[in-house]
């Protein structure tokens, strides 16, 4: 299937020209009224006027809460990361050793030595089912819906990420900041968008960390606000024609989102030089994990969902080791033994630096990717390669105030499938709308106008959340 992938050169470009949306989201305990996203076609300025509707509307602001997603494009082996199964025979262990972690009886991959030693402040998850999961796009995960799959259905790439259901409902965040942030983003593959709920809730988006905020050549920021202006006196050609007052508001956000763009609060959360050197030192100077203190700095300023696009290319994920036979992905021992140690300093990095600032109980940290691997290695006529197993999967989590120290759920002897414990899709994203607060029978229309619960099947991990 041939998917149609395209990257913006600089932040501003993903306000994107004027799209008729008009969609509502509903939930039991509560009715939000569509902003105006599909009139005024910008994607910032929608989520400004949404916040404010909320604070008019007497919505309170609980304790700011935010979710980092780390996730891991292609599809990491469990096998030779979290569930090694040392007793198998060499075609299904691998080549990797485990080692004792801080959990008595709990072994990981040699090559996640930190991540060990950390491990009683996380969880490991060795039994999530991602039947149903594909990538190129990556949607299943990201949404919970186990329809979200592009190569069979066509209505898949409407499904809303969880992440854009969040910056709908949690309207108190930083209303400088954009809610739903990708970072690194190689492909918009890889990545789940806002759907059915407009472009509205789109992640704001950046190619590297120093090209966020960069305007293209010839655009200055005067120019900026002057084509802000132009917008304005064409709104206004139209206004009298506008009883409702509609197109008024919409250029008035319209100033907000530019004021964003290139205002002093938004540019200081994402300028990682102002960290301390100290701290800079702590991270290191590896892409993913300058995006990883990014990250962090974007939450501690009041993003509620950051999802850092692991990856170092546009196809569909440097996690996909299928074999060193098929680039660009690498086997296991040339394609994923490089990116352990860069993996492992970056989660543990990022835990510790949220522990030592306070944040940890406030931020959910996640790590995982679309699918586990095969048990057999060498599949696909390679010799050290695994194929997609979205029988499979598992996970880290960290933070969010939940009970940590533990591993949930197993596999049978070879890793292939679930022996106990079975974590779903909307399980998943149970846990994280426990942890933002967002109601768990919340709801949209689709553009048939029929409505559609974000959480079909799925509860809260009672394991975690206690």
């Amino acid at each position: 299937m041939s998917v149609h992938q395209h990257t913006p050169d600089h932040a501003f470009a993903s306000m994107r020209p004027r799209e008729l949306e008009g969609v509502t989201v509903l939930g039991r305990r509560s009715m939000l009224k569509a902003s105006l996203a599909g009139l005024s076609g910008l994607s910032l300025p929608g989520l400004l006027q949404a916040k404010e509707q909320a604070v008019t509307g007497g919505k309170s602001s609980p304790r700011q809460k935010s979710v980092i997603l780390v996730w891991m494009t292609g599809g990491p082996s469990h096998i030779d990361t979290w569930d090694m199964k040392p007793a198998a025979p060499i075609e299904v262990r691998g080549p990797f050793s485990p080692i004792s972690t801080a959990l008595p009886g709990v072994q990981i991959c040699e090559y996640l030595p930190l991540q060990a030693a950390m491990l009683n402040k996380m969880t490991l998850i060795r039994s999530v089912d991602c039947r149903f999961s594909n990538h190129e796009p990556n949607m299943v995960m990201q949404t919970a819906n186990l329809d979200a799959e592009p190569r069979t259905n066509r209505e898949a790439e409407k499904f809303p990420a969880l992440a854009s259901i969040i910056a709908r409902e949690r309207l108190e965040s930083n209303p400088d900041l954009p809610p739903y942030v990708v970072l690194n983003m190689k492909s918009r593959s890889h990545v789940a968008w806002g759907g059915y709920l407009g472009h509205a809730y789109d992640p704001f988006q950046g190619k590297d960390v120093g090209s966020l905020f960069s305007l293209p050549r010839g655009l200055t920021t005067e120019r900026l606000h002057s084509r802000s202006q132009l917008t304005s006196d064409l709104d206004r050609l139209r206004r009298d024609l506008d009883l409702s007052g509609s197109m008024e508001a919409t250029n008035r956000f319209t100033q907000q989102a530019v004021s964003m763009v290139t205002g002093a609060s938004a540019r200081d959360a994402f300028d990682i030089s102002k960290e301390p050197e100290s701290v800079r030192l702590k991270y290191g100077d590896h892409e993913w994990c300058q995006q990883a203190m990014l990250a962090r700095r974007l939450v501690e300023s009041g993003v509620s969902f950051v999802t850092i696009d692991l990856s170092n290319h546009g196809a569909s994920g440097t996690w996909d080791t299928h074999g060193d036979n098929i680039p660009p992905y690498g086997g296991i021992w040339n394609g994923l033994r490089p990116l352990l140690p860069v993996f492992d300093r970056l989660i543990t990095t990022l835990v510790g630096d949220l522990e030592e600032r306070g944040l940890l109980d406030d931020v959910l940290v996640l790590a995982m990717g679309e699918f586990g691997r095969t048990p057999k290695i060498g599949t696909q006529g390679s010799s050290d390669g695994r194929d997609h197993w979205p029988i499979v999967s598992s996970i880290t989590v960290a933070g969010g105030g939940f009970r940590h120290g533990q591993v949930i759920g197993a596999t049978e002897r070879d890793a292939g499938q679930i022996l106990e414990r079975p974590v779903t899709p909307g399980d998943l994203a149970a846990t994280i709308f426990h942890h933002m607060g967002v109601p768990l029978d919340i709801s949209y229309l689709d553009n048939r106008g029929r409505p559609r619960f974000v959480i079909d099947q799925g509860k809260p991990i009672a394991e975690l959340c206690g």
